[in-house]
């Protein structure tokens, strides 16, 4: 069934108090819309309607999922009467995490909304992974894997957890060469979601975890790479919050053979069915913005260079051995008698 069709049914259920008021106005059997609250209560995992012999009531769950089902409806509705090359006008919602929302996405919003007067986004900046239909979001900025396989995602850039450490830290306690020598070091963790007290690294196609006892523990990333330019101690961060340290000198990158794989960056909506024109023009707008900025792509533009000399390497190389190979051999010398 289609996804709108779902929400339509949902909030016709909702507005009519009834499964059988909900068919009678769609003009659906009673079982059909059973069904189809069944289907949507299980695909997103939570119950949104309470149901006894007398009476249906929403959840808390269920009243965010009708505002934004209310203005996903409403959306294409205005689509399909509107004309196309009118103004964009409306509200999205967005999330995106905490320092990266700060540095890169505010400004892209508000150039988006420069150039569309008539709308207006709601930035929420949050470390962890809102759940969009829930909370009534439009599109989401994820770093890392992506765990919902029912989110339609647009891949937009790549960042890598790096451990830095500030060059007077590293001139007074020296400079680990392996995991296991952090042992020796003072470290300053961040534990935004769960205290985790041990670093992963991976190296020659091994993964490679070295448990630690952090001398500080901060719950903000700013704050962890304000004691780490301090001198504290050694730190870890995604790229991006550190690519400005890196290029000034500030910090110094330590441990770069053992980093992991890189994580990846995608923008994020519920759906692709249908997407209201505003969505539509915002994830483009985003997406095309995000997918030039340095430090997203530093990562692929190094593994690149990397191919590129290993070509050129190649390439040189191989002529030689081929004229080598394929030069004629020399005729065998005959000795001429002398009469």
């Amino acid at each position: 069934m289609d996804r709108l069709d779902e929400l339509a049914i949902f909030i016709a259920i909702l507005d009519c108090a009834s499964l059988s008021g909900a068919a009678r106005r769609l003009r659906r059997s009673a079982p059909a819309v059973t069904r189809a609250l069944a289907a949507l209560e299980e695909r997103l995992g939570t119950r949104l309607i309470e149901r006894t012999t007398r009476r249906l009531a929403p959840t808390e769950a269920g009243l965010r999922l009708a505002d934004m089902a209310r203005r996903v409806l409403a959306d294409y509705e205005q689509a399909v009467r509107e004309d196309p090359d009118a103004p964009l006008r409306g509200k999205l919602r967005i999330t995106a995490p905490q320092v990266f929302g700060r540095r890169h996405v505010t400004a892209l919003v508000m150039g988006f909304l420069d150039a569309h007067p008539a709308m207006q986004v709601e930035l929420l900046f949050n470390d962890r992974n809102l759940d969009l239909i829930e909370e009534g979001l439009d599109l989401a900025v994820r770093i890392g894997p992506l765990a919902d396989a029912g989110l339609v995602a647009r891949r937009v850039g790549e960042v890598r957890r790096m451990v830095v450490a500030s060059p007077a830290y590293l001139a007074r306690r020296g400079t680990p060469d392996t995991p296991q020598a952090l042992e020796g070091h003072d470290v300053v963790f961040t534990a935004i979601r769960s205290p985790l007290e041990e670093w992963r690294f991976r190296h020659a196609g091994r993964d490679v975890a070295v448990k630690l006892a952090p001398r500080l523990t901060l719950n903000d990333t700013e704050a962890t790479l304000v004691a780490v330019r301090d001198g504290f101690g050694l730190g870890r961060a995604l790229s991006y919050q550190v690519a400005d340290d890196l290029a000034t000198g500030t910090l110094v990158r330590v441990l770069a053979a053992y980093e992991p794989e890189p994580l990846p960056v995608h923008l994020v909506v519920s759906s692709a069915r249908y997407m209201a024109p505003k969505l539509r023009a915002l994830l483009e707008f985003l997406a095309a913005r995000l997918a030039a900025l340095p430090p997203l792509q530093a990562q692929a533009q190094q593994r690149a260079a990397l191919a590129a000399a290993t070509a050129r390497k190649a390439a040189a190389t191989t002529p030689r051995a081929a004229r080598t190979a394929s030069a004629p051999s020399a005729p065998p010398s005959r000795k001429t008698r002398r009469p």
